[in-house]
């Protein structure tokens, strides 16, 4: 079986992180405004995948990493319709360079204001720079160094402009973490890589975690985004740590569902306020802390879903990791977001994706779904260790108004991994025109990449 470094979501014990205390998410104060470009690289309208292969060989270095940005449009995703970048790019700072792990983290948004979207190349190493590859009507091209190992970008200050949360970690391969410097970066970011302020963010409590990834959202519909971290929090386990904004900017919240190192947001009831999915998935359950304008509701109003759950196809076993990936995005096109839930593990690791409906009153099982491999109309076969579902995304490739689903087996093959796609439909996701692909196809190095190990 192939396996990643011990930082890898997957490769370490997962346990519940940090103890719930009790701040309240701040009331709504401010107008929303206009999102700005998230997902559109090249500016056709279509919103673009972007697939990490973070343990690629590239200039004949192995596990130096690559990205695959794959365009979405009318007719969904090519392999011909592609833009490969490694450090061996033309434009893109640095060398290629040995467990550098280009890849293993990502993030996107329009960073400068130009109406492109933005990719935020992050590393497996803390000796190394994360890049930011401006997008323009190419695709991305050109790059920038930041001092970085990964980041987020949201709208933190509500002024219509994306920020960058910026996070220098340590990749512990033992009990205690390195620790983790972060500030944010108010947008605009000019191509030198200059922001227009920078604030620290939460020094005294970082340097005790490993940041190594996030999501965020607006969880009181205030216009101001807020951010989800997941952490290497020591003694093998990994937790979430959730930040709120304010007109003060970013405030650590501990009075919130915890997890162990996936996290989602999106609005699952369709209220205007987005919810918060946090995952055990060392208990095969994830849950879910519903959004309001006054903030998230109390323990009393979280939900919790597993594959026992009425609805929700198989049944929970140990091993399975349901919730070791979590996708949150609007499938069936009524305006209330669905999520796609991994499970990895199911089955001698073979692994299956459960897709849970949103609704008026919520997240439920009624009308689940679940896919394998072995699901008539998907490509391939499963086969033990693939680790289907592993990493998981939502978005909408062809603009049909219907989020499809992006999942991925990096073990597949050897390690060489491979990515599907199914569409999203009214009914839910189909398999017509699915569509499997891996480095090879899209002519990249595919020998043990681990290609899909992180899509966003």
């Amino acid at each position: 079986m192939f396996s990643l470094r011990s930082h890898a979501r997957w490769a370490l014990p997962l346990t519940l992180g940090l103890t719930a205390v009790g701040l309240a998410v701040p009331t709504a104060s401010a107008t929303k405004t206009v999102a700005p470009v998230r997902d559109d690289f090249n500016g056709d309208g279509y919103a673009d995948l972007a697939v990490g292969a973070p343990n690629g060989t590239v200039g004949g270095q192995s596990r130096a990493g690559y990205v695959t940005v794959m365009y979405g449009g009318p007719h969904g995703l090519s392999t011909g319709h592609r833009t490969i970048i490694s450090r061996a790019t033309a434009g893109i700072p640095g060398s290629p360079a040995k467990n550098q792990e280009f890849g293993l983290q990502l993030s996107k948004g329009d960073l400068d204001g130009d109406g492109y979207a933005d990719l935020v190349v992050g590393t497996g190493s803390s000796s190394a720079d994360a890049a930011v590859v401006w997008g323009g009507p190419h695709g991305p091209a050109g790059g920038t160094s930041i001092h970085a190992t990964d980041t987020q970008t949201g709208d933190f200050d509500g002024d219509g402009r994306l920020d960058l949360a910026v996070f220098r970690s340590g990749f512990a391969t033992g009990d205690d973490p390195i620790g983790t410097t972060a500030a944010l970066w108010k947008g605009p970011l000019k191509r030198t890589g200059a922001p227009a302020a920078k604030t620290p963010l939460d020094p005294d409590h970082l340097q005790y975690l490993d940041v190594h990834d996030g999501v965020t959202g607006d969880l009181n519909g205030d216009g101001r985004t807020d951010l989800a971290l997941t952490a290497y929090c020591g003694d093998g386990s990994h937790c979430v740590q959730l930040y709120v904004s304010g007109p003060s900017g970013l405030t650590r919240v501990t009075d919130f569902p915890g997890g162990d190192g996936t996290a989602a947001i999106g609005d699952l009831n369709g209220d205007g306020c987005d919810d918060l999915v946090t995952a055990f998935s060392d208990d095969e359950r994830i849950t879910v802390a519903y959004g309001s304008p006054s903030g998230l509701g109390g323990h009393d109003t979280w939900q919790t879903y597993t594959q026992n759950t009425p609805g929700v196809p198989g049944a929970t076993e140990e091993g399975d990791r349901f919730g070791a990936s979590i996708a949150v995005g609007d499938i069936t096109g009524d305006g209330i977001d669905d999520v796609a839930v991994g499970a990895p593990g199911e089955n001698t690791s073979e692994g299956v994706v459960d897709v849970l409906r949103g609704s008026g009153s919520g997240l439920t099982g009624t009308g689940a779904q679940a896919f394998t491999q072995n699901t008539a109309g998907v490509p391939g076969t499963a086969e033990p260790y693939d680790a289907f579902g592993y990493t998981v995304q939502l978005l909408d490739i062809n603009g049909n108004g219907h989020a499809d689903l992006a999942a991925a087996a990096p073990f597949e093959d050897g390690g060489n991994g491979t990515v599907w796609v199914l569409r999203g439909q009214s009914s839910g996701l189909v398999t017509d025109a699915a569509l499997a692909f891996g480095g090879k196809a899209v002519g990249a190095p595919y020998a043990k990449a681990g290609f899909g190990f992180e899509l966003k």
